[in-house]
């Protein structure tokens, strides 16, 4: 893989100022849901009218509700340690931070961990590691990954571990996939080589490394790939062109396209000096999210806790499909949690905005009329990398979606939900559970709340 910045950036110069009528072709030819040219989306990026933005926003919100549906999958992330040798200018974990108070957990405390995500809902969890061979070795990574797997906590488990760790050799993917992961993320943080390469240092710093890591993982059989961008670090507009060419680059040469792509934005966090030059405004958020769902339409998208609710709600309509609830970034830090989601002491990865309870979250995305889900079906039923793709790109994998998380928000409201919740809950489920066109399907899934109401537990299709 490489990145033709010459490309990109001839693309950006040229459809510098769209012709009026460009921004809403392009869109139509989104709406077929095939993806879109790197020119297609220079034209959309460089878009500034705003009836033509709001023409964006309106069909990625459609190709969201067409393959995707109506559900928002919930997952958190789970730090473990955050000893790294690399000396990255944008992390509160990078070396040269004495303001930080390091932890390694121990596999007890990662089970306490794991128990508390547990009791709030979760199911499916993010682990986090800094890189450092010595304190992090593969081995602990592998015991970690048994550890959470092995945690029941009253009717509840956590049934997929997806995975964040340094990039790394062939070998090492390989355990990985021995533990029966999810997905691998990694992000490429900026693709813009210079700038890479001057806010990072460390072996983080080998820009290349980091850019094949996804095909090693594949190599090794990891199918399920996810991507990103801390956005902030450079242009905007350059790394929604790069994501795009990566993700073009991953569906012809490995013949499956990235699973996700997190948008994560720049956040500030305790002993961070450093500051962005291309700082991203909400508005431009809002709209790269946009433009990635129409580009890239099969892909999941996550969006974090690095962004006031509003905004994720916003988001969470135009096109993201995944994202994390009641966060913590340090070692440790669930179980020092108080009932009202009290603010980390400063020793988390970056500043987080949005610190409801999952419960809280819920009843947001109850009133917006979507449907919070826990399904980690496609991972166990063997609807990885070609066989989701396979579903995804046509939106068949809506008919999948649904009943799936209808099931689990259902488990989630007869296990963790006050009153409030599981009534308007129900209205929900109720509601949604009458849009399945199939009779049967219909049918199957209402047997399956029944089982759960009366007892049985991850039940999925």
């Amino acid at each position: 893989m490489q990145v033709n910045e010459r490309e990109i950036f001839d693309l950006l110069e040229s459809r510098a100022n769209p012709a009026s009528g460009e921004a809403q072709d392009v869109v139509g030819r989104a709406l077929l849901k095939k993806g879109l040219s790197l020119e297609d989306v220079a034209i959309l990026v460089n878009t500034k009218n705003p009836a033509e933005v709001e023409k964006i926003f309106e069909a990625a919100a459609k190709i969201k509700e067409e393959i995707y549906g109506e559900r928002l999958v919930l997952f958190a992330p789970l730090y473990i340690s955050d000893y790294c040798i690399n000396n990255c200018a944008y992390c509160s974990f990078h070396t040269e931070n004495e303001k930080l108070s390091r932890r390694q957990l121990t596999f007890e405390e990662i089970a306490d961990e794991t128990k508390c995500l547990i009791d709030m809902g979760h199911k499916r969890v993010l682990i986090e590691f800094g890189e450092d061979p010595d304190r992090n070795p593969i081995d602990y990574v592998c015991e970690a990954i048994r550890t959470i797997y092995k945690v029941r906590s009253g009717n509840g488990n956590i049934r997929r571990v997806n995975v964040n760790i340094a990039a790394t050799s062939v070998e090492n993917y390989k355990r990985l996939k021995a533990e029966d992961i999810g997905t691998y993320q990694l992000f490429q943080e900026t693709y813009h080589r210079e700038t890479y390469e001057k806010v990072h240092r460390g072996p983080k710093g080998n820009y290349d490394r980091q850019l094949t890591a996804h095909e090693r993982a594949f190599e090794a059989g990891l199918d399920d790939l996810g991507i990103g961008v801390l956005f902030g670090l450079y242009d905007w507009r350059f790394e929604v062109l790069a994501l795009i060419q990566h993700a073009n680059y991953m569906d012809k040469t490995l013949g499956v396209g990235p699973h996700t792509i997190s948008v994560p934005r720049f956040r500030k966090g305790n002993g961070i000096n450093y500051s962005p030059e291309y700082p991203v405004s909400d508005e431009d958020f809002l709209k790269l999210i946009a433009i990635l769902r129409l580009a890239v339409p099969y892909t999941g998208m996550i969006l974090s806790t690095r962004e006031s609710p509003e905004i994720r709600t916003k988001g969470f309509k135009l096109g993201i499909s995944q994202a994390s609830a009641a966060s913590v970034t340090t070692p440790g830090g669930y179980k020092k949690l108080t009932g009202d989601r009290r603010p980390e002491t400063g020793d988390g990865q970056f500043d987080i905005q949005d610190h409801r309870s999952v419960d809280a979250v819920i009843k947001s995305v109850i009133k917006d009329g979507m449907i919070p889900s826990f399904c980690t079906a496609c991972y166990r039923s063997g609807r990885t990398g070609h066989n989701f793709m396979d579903l995804a790109k046509p939106g068949d994998i809506h008919n999948f979606c649904r009943p799936n998380a209808i099931l689990t928000f259902t488990e989630y409201l007869e296990d963790y939900a006050d009153a409030k919740t599981k009534k308007d809950g129900y209205l929900l489920v109720d509601k949604h559970l009458a849009e399945i066109k199939s009779d049967k399907l219909k049918l199957e899934t209402e047997n399956r709340i029944n089982d759960i109401k009366n007892g049985k537990r991850d039940l999925f299709f």
